[in-house]
C-alpha cells in the first residue's frame, strides 16, 4: 500500500487553503479527501435565500479572487463555483466522494504511520489534516415533550428559505447570528417568536480588526486549555444588517427566555404560559466534526482538543496529544479569514514535522 505524506480530509475553505499551502511548499505526495459529491464545503448545502450580502463578505482562498457576483446571486452557487475553479486552477489533488471512517495509529510509535479507513479504502500517512467544520454535526438540545410535538422540528441545516414558512407560526431557538439572520427573513411572512436561553449579546462598539483580534484571542484561549472551543461571534456579539431592519420593526428580537416544555401544539412557559405553534427551528449550533478521530484519544480532561502555536502565538492548529494531527477551521479559525491563516500555518507545521523539525522557507 502506497504512503502518502499527508492526508487533508475536507474540501472546503479550510482545507483548500491547507492544500494551497501544501503544494506551494513543495509537500508531496498529499491528497484531499471530500464527503461531498461537488466542490463547495457546506456552502452548497445553505438555503436558497442566502445571498451574497448575506454572507459578512467571503475571504478569498490564497492566489485567486472571488469571482464577480451581485449582492443578490445565491451563496450556494456563487461560492462552489468559486471553490470548483480554484481546485481547477491549482491542480489540487481532491478525490471525492469519500467519506473518512476512522484514523488509528499503525503501531504504537508516536512518529510512525497513521492509517486513514475510509468508504472508498485505506491510506496511510504520516500526518493529517483535519479540515472537516461543523456542518454535518448539529446540535440540536433535548427539551421535554420534543417528541410528542406535532409540528415540525427544523434545524439550520434543513431550513430551506422563508417561503415554505410563510404564514405559520415559528419559534426560532438560539442566540446566535444564524438565528438572528432566520428572523430577518422570516419575521415578514410568518408569526415569529424568538427564544434563547440567556439575553443576547449585542454588539455595542465597531468591529474593528483590534475587537476582532480581541475575540479571536478568547477562542484561542480555549483550544489551549483544551476547552470546547466556542465561536468566534459568540464572543464579538450580535448585529443587525440593513436587511434585519425591517423584521426589527415587528418586534422580532423582542426576546423570550426558554419555554420549559413542548406540547403536541405548542410550548409552555414555566409561568404557565402557552404559545400555539407550527414549526421549531433549533438555531442552536454546530459541534466539531472530529468522531472520526476517536481512536486517537485527542479530546482533553475538558472535553475539548487542546492545541498549540506551532510558530507564533496566534494560529493554534496542531494537536498537543498527537503532533501528526493539524486542525484548521476548528475553534479560532473556525471563520472564513481564520481558515486561509490556519492553512497556512497548518501546512509549515507539516512541513516542519516531516522535515524532522526544520523551519518551513515559504
Amino acid at each position: 500500500m502506497d504512503v502518502v505524506e499527508v492526508v487533508v480530509i475536507g474540501a472546503g475553505q479550510a482545507g483548500l487553503s491547507a492544500a494551497h499551502h501544501l503544494k506551494r511548499l513543495g509537500v508531496s505526495p498529499f491528497v484531499v479527501l471530500d464527503a461531498n459529491e461537488r466542490p463547495g464545503g457546506a456552502w452548497q448545502h445553505r438555503w436558497d435565500s442566502l445571498t451574497m450580502s448575506d454572507v459578512h463578505g467571503i475571504a478569498e482562498l490564497p492566489g485567486m479572487a472571488v469571482p464577480e457576483h451581485t449582492p443578490a446571486d445565491r451563496a450556494n452557487v456563487i461560492v462552489p463555483r468559486y471553490f470548483a475553479e480554484y481546485e481547477r486552477h491549482f491542480d489540487l489533488p481532491v478525490v471525492r466522494p469519500v467519506r473518512v471512517t476512522s484514523v488509528a495509529p499503525v503501531d504504537d510509535d508516536p512518529d510512525g504511520l497513521l492509517r486513514v479507513e475510509t468508504t472508498r479504502g485505506t491510506w496511510l500517512t504520516r500526518s493529517v489534516v483535519n479540515a472537516t467544520g461543523t456542518w454535518e454535526t448539529p446540535f440540536m438540545p433535548y427539551y421535554p415533550g420534543m417528541g410528542r410535538f406535532r409540528g415540525r422540528h427544523l434545524h439550520t441545516v434543513d431550513y430551506r428559505g422563508p417561503d415554505e414558512l410563510a404564514g405559520k407560526r415559528v419559534v426560532v431557538v438560539g442566540g446566535g447570528a444564524s438565528a438572528v439572520q432566520l428572523l430577518g427573513e422570516l419575521t415578514p411572512v410568518a408569526h415569529t417568536i424568538w427564544v434563547t436561553r440567556r439575553e443576547p449579546v449585542w454588539r455595542t462598539v465597531e468591529f474593528t480588526p483590534d475587537v476582532g483580534r480581541r475575540a479571536v484571542a478568547l477562542v484561542e484561549e480555549r483550544v489551549a486549555q483544551g476547552l470546547p472551543p466556542r465561536s468566534v461571534v459568540s464572543v464579538t456579539g450580535l448585529v443587525l444588517r440593513p436587511q434585519e431592519q425591517r423584521a426589527a420593526e415587528l418586534g422580532a428580537y423582542e426576546r423570550r427566555p426558554m419555554f420549559a416544555r413542548i406540547e403536541p401544539d405548542g410550548v409552555r412557559w414555566s409561568s404557565g404560559s402557552f404559545e400555539p405553534v407550527d414549526v421549531i427551528i433549533w438555531a442552536t449550533g454546530f459541534r466539531p466534526t472530529v468522531g472520526h478521530l476517536g481512536a486517537l484519544h485527542l479530546r482533553s480532561e475538558h472535553g475539548g482538543i487542546r492545541l498549540l502555536a506551532p510558530f507564533d502565538q496566534h494560529t493554534f492548529t496542531t494537536s498537543t496529544a498527537d503532533p501528526r494531527i493539524h486542525f484548521v477551521g476548528y475553534g479560532p479559525s473556525a471563520s472564513t479569514i481564520g481558515a486561509n491563516r490556519a492553512g497556512r500555518t497548518a501546512a509549515r507545521a507539516v512541513q516542519r514535522q516531516l522535515t524532522g523539525g526544520r523551519e518551513a522557507v515559504a
